[in-house]
């Protein structure tokens, strides 16, 4: 373990959305960094200039913000540091370490298919790489050369991850790598040691799909100089359909999942436990989590997105909430409906009425909405319940309520007087009233749910037409 001040990272390309993975891992970054008392840094890898795009940091920077992954430093975008990773190229080809290569795209294609013929792996063959007693080709002229790493012929690459434990790689099945462009635009690998290094990152959580690439950075780190990191590889997490949330397949953006009505409170708890634990403990705050986060107890296996699951967390949290601060969240998901409901006085306490049945905040905007707009009842619903032998007695209680005070006693009053007069029971009399008013035949009690309409709204509805 290192014992350098703690400096984590998280580094997206923004060439898309914030996905979970990656969400997961800023959170793991984030809780390491808070635990030991060490900065977090938000770094933008754009080296990717045909397809990064300024709406995907936008998109990037509000999920972190919405999350709470909010960064010491950064964000810090690589296209801005390219004369950084150029004179540490060229101090490295001064040094040995790196040289130039004047392969055509059709050579280093020609190369790979005369291997492959050959039934060998395809590699670079060194062509270009100096060595003692060796002559190199001519340069030819107009070729733009790329700047290759001289990667270590013998011996082998270890390091023990903070994940997996110790992992060791031959440098033989890795070859001399490209780490910068003929355009001057350095490679993924090598820029990312650069920034390492000149951001004096300590611990390096990513997912596993970049242990490959870790040999050709330790290799990299050695040549310039720098000190190791801690690498902790986390496994990936599969979709419901077994194969891996991506970009590409089946994952779904931060933001996505804030406009379908979960709380970052809860997306925050439920990520934390794909591929950690601390011991049984399901649901757990944000100071938990960081007092308990020290990078023991992270899964070497992959983790299973369980929607069922996210919803029982939400759920938790939604109950727990303040019901002004739901309010809120709730005004928006109407106002997505067109429904202009902020600042309305009843909504706290809708949402105290309701938040126990919902798992989302799209479930408590859809109980909430029939205070704000009309509801159709279901023809199934109106045939079993708005019977004519329940008519009467809507047609009464209707009466009633135009003239009674506008509080839950009275309405209660109401109702017993409505049953006692027609000689019903409250089973017939309440589901007819609820699909007439609510468009639904489940509802909380009927003189609290009543209450908080307004008295015409529920005159009108109680004689619609059905």
């Amino acid at each position: 373990m290192s014992r350098a001040p703690v400096r984590t990272r998280i580094a997206p390309s923004p060439t898309g959305f914030l996905h979970l993975g990656t969400a997961r891992t800023a959170l793991y970054s984030w809780a390491y960094a808070r635990h030991h008392g060490g900065k977090f840094i938000l770094r933008i890898e754009d080296t990717d200039v045909a397809r990064s795009t300024q709406e995907s940091v936008d998109q990037i920077i509000a999920s972190m913000h919405w999350l709470g992954l909010d960064a010491d430093e950064g964000p810090v975008f690589q296209m801005q540091r390219l004369q950084r990773y150029r004179a540490v190229a060229e101090r490295m080809v001064a040094d040995g370490t790196a040289y130039r290569c004047y392969c055509t795209p059709e050579e280093l294609d020609q190369m790979r298919e005369a291997q492959r013929a050959r039934g060998e792996k395809t590699r670079y063959d060194g062509r270009w790489r100096p060595e003692p007693g060796k002559t190199l080709p001519p340069v030819p002229e107009g070729i733009a050369p790329v700047i290759r790493l001289r990667n270590p012929p013998h011996g082998e690459v270890t390091w023990n991850d903070l994940v997996k434990g110790p992992i060791t790689i031959s440098n033989r099945e890795i070859d001399d790598l490209i780490i910068m462009r003929t355009d001057g635009v350095p490679t993924y690998n090598f820029a990312v040691v650069v920034d390492d290094f000149d951001m004096r990152i300590s611990h390096v959580f990513r997912g596993d799909e970049h242990v490959n690439n870790t040999p050709w950075q330790i290799n990299i780190f050695n040549a310039i100089g720098a000190p190791l990191p801690v690498f902790a590889h986390v496994p990936i997490i599969l979709g419901d359909d077994g194969q891996k949330l991506s970009k590409r397949r089946g994952a779904v953006s931060v933001t996505a999942y804030e406009e379908a009505g979960y709380l970052p409170e809860a997306m925050l708890n439920y990520l934390a436990r794909l591929g950690w634990s601390h011991g049984d403990e399901e649901l757990f705050s944000r100071a938990q989590l960081v007092e308990w986060f020290d990078g023991e107890h992270l899964s070497k296996s992959p983790a299973q997105w369980d929607a069922a699951k996210l919803n029982w967390v939400n759920a938790h949290y939604i109950k727990q909430s303040g019901d002004d601060a739901l309010a809120g969240l709730v005004a928006t998901q109407l106002q997505r409906r067109g429904i202009e409901a902020r600042g309305d006085e009843r909504l706290a306490r809708l949402c105290a009425l309701f938040k126990d049945r919902c798992s989302t905040t799209v479930e408590l905007a859809d109980w909430v909405s029939m205070y704000f707009g009309d509801v159709a009842p279901g023809a199934d619903d109106v045939a079993a319940h708005v019977t004519p032998a329940v008519g009467p007695a809507l047609a009464s209680l209707a009466d009633r309520l135009r003239t009674v005070e506008w509080n839950k006693a009275a309405i209660a009053a109401a109702v017993k007087e409505t049953l006692a007069e027609h000689k019903v029971k409250m089973p017939q009399l309440a589901p007819a009233v609820r699909v007439l008013v609510c468009g639904r035949v489940q509802t909380p009690s009927i003189d609290t749910v009543l209450e908080l309409f307004e008295r015409d709204v529920v005159t009108a509805r109680l004689q619609r037409p059905v």
